[in-house]
């Protein structure tokens, strides 16, 4: 069996941060077994998501979605585990939280596509690209090498 783990760029996005939801989402992705290995609250420049969303730019609702975006603080994240671009985006649910299921992050927490909480990598390129767009390399934390002086075992 081919080593599938890998890791994916989850944020949480202004509503999901405005309404208290970092937690609980945190909560789902740990309960599944992702490990977290960088997490920061920032409040993201029009410039910054102009390139997180350049894929994007010539559809009629981006500058709505930077503008968006850029109104509150968000929270990015990297998460690593066996599957996790794929397996964090079936728990994320579909864009428009109207065709999520119950049990997803979108189907139990929003109603409004515009308002939909949360961005995950659509695949293991774009998480590459998306995290080394939001963290540096020392802002991500390497396990293996962390473990090895842990002060309580």
């Amino acid at each position: 069996m081919a080593d599938t783990k890998e890791r994916t760029f989850i944020m949480i996005k202004p509503d999901g941060v405005q309404r208290g939801l970092i937690g609980k989402i945190i909560q789902r992705f740990e309960d599944k077994g992702f490990k977290l290995l960088a997490m920061k609250m920032v409040w993201p420049t029009e410039s910054l998501l102009k390139e997180h969303y350049a894929d994007l730019a010539s559809k009629p609702f981006f500058s709505g979605l930077v503008k968006y975006m850029s109104s509150g603080p968000v929270v990015p994240m990297v998460w690593e585990g066996l599957d996790v671009v794929k397996t964090g985006r079936v728990m994320l649910g579909e864009t428009n939280p109207k065709d999520s299921a119950p049990g997803t992050i979108r189907g139990d927490y929003c109603i409004q596509v515009g308002r939909n909480i949360i961005h995950g990598s659509d695949s293991v390129e774009s998480a590459k690209k998306e995290i080394k767009l939001w963290f540096g390399e020392k802002e991500v934390i390497d396990w293996a090498r962390a473990t090895d002086n842990w002060i309580y075992e």
